[in-house]
């Protein structure tokens, strides 16, 4: 299945991409770890944005053809 990834998706993936590449500069592990997760943390967010705003256009998109005369 593909997904559409939402533009709020999209700035969730720009955040955590922006976060995996400070964590590679880092030479301190614990904070590349805690780095690392928050960037797994904003890719559950991308999922999670796109899928809830694909779900809000389906919505709205029902909405509109209750809304047609027949």
């Amino acid at each position: 299945m593909t997904l559409h990834i939402s533009q709020r998706g999209k700035q969730y993936l720009k955040t955590a991409q922006t976060l995996l590449r400070t964590a590679k500069t880092m030479t301190d592990q614990a904070i590349a770890g805690r780095l690392k997760a928050l960037a797994d943390d904003y890719e559950r967010r991308a999922e999670k944005a796109s899928r809830d705003d694909a779900a809000k256009a389906l919505a709205r998109s029902a909405a509109a053809l209750d809304q047609q005369p027949a």
